[in-house]
């Protein structure tokens, strides 16, 4: 299967109706068909702790959000989370492309890859790194324990992801 498909399957099966999103090359695909789909709302944002902000003001007014962003704005973002989301007890799917593993061809994005899932592990947000066969389940069933818990939930796709594994 399409691993881009795949999320997109598993936004829609969560029921995911708005979107706010930071420019990555591994989700171009996927922004596309968020921001094609007229059941979503999409709305890009310039940085990913706007996108944590905007997504709070969706879930407030009735929204199921996600946050489609790359890993090397986690840390731009972490203030945001912890002081708004983790505060107020919104939940928050977030799909990160997760830049800077195995096959980066881009040096700078390395050192941000290796802390990732040391940051959302000690902000203590739940993580899954599915592969695209199990994208779609994995997505819906991230939103869904977004939802339940009341806090954000990180979706982590790296390289081998998005090349099909």
């Amino acid at each position: 299967m399409d691993p881009t498909l795949a999320v997109f399957r598993g936004l829609k099966r969560a029921g995911i109706d708005f979107a706010a999103s930071v420019p990555c090359v591994n989700l171009q695909q996927l922004l596309t068909m968020v921001s094609e789909d007229p059941a979503i709302i999409h709305v890009p944002v310039t940085r990913e702790e706007e996108g944590v902000g905007v997504c709070a003001g969706a879930w407030m007014g009735g929204r199921r959000p996600v946050l489609l962003m790359q890993n090397s704005g986690l840390g731009n973002s972490i203030n945001a989370l912890a002081s708004l989301d983790f505060l107020y007890k919104i939940p928050l799917l977030m799909i990160i492309s997760h830049r800077g593993c195995e096959g980066e061809p881009i040096v700078g994005q390395v050192p941000m890859g290796r802390l990732t899932p040391g940051l959302l592990e000690a902000m203590q947000i739940s993580r899954f790194s599915p592969a695209p066969d199990q994208a779609e389940e994995t997505v819906a069933w991230a939103w869904s324990l977004a939802a339940a818990e009341h806090k954000p939930v990180a979706v982590l796709l790296d390289l081998q992801f998005w090349r099909g594994r």
